[in-house]
């Protein structure tokens, strides 16, 4: 894919610190994509990956995600006004409760 045409391009690298940018393919990359981006990214690069990859494919894979901060839920699930209790992530935390503190 043209670097230039990327989306990848338009993107903060320190996002990817831990990836190689030349092999990281927006087509198949973009699960890590989305999560890196509504975790660590600006609202223009989320309406960047929304125009890019579908309102709905964003919401399918936040939701899938097996773990997102609790900041990051509660700020993607008011943006798609989706409940808590369908994402994933919320769904496991709440199947292994804390034990109380010493």
């Amino acid at each position: 894919m043209n670097a230039e045409n990327s989306i990848i391009s338009r993107l903060n690298a320190r996002y990817f610190w831990d990836i190689d940018l030349a092999g990281l393919d927006e087509n198949s990359s973009y699960r890590l994509i989305i999560e890196r981006v509504f975790t660590l990214g600006e609202v223009n690069e989320m309406n960047l990956l929304i125009s890019l990859y579908s309102r709905e494919k964003v919401v399918e894979v936040l939701c899938s995600l097996p773990y997102l901060d609790p900041k990051t839920l509660n700020f993607v699930s008011k943006l798609f006004h989706k409940s808590v209790k369908s994402f994933r992530c919320y769904q496991l935390k709440q199947s292994k409760p804390q034990h109380w503190n010493s």
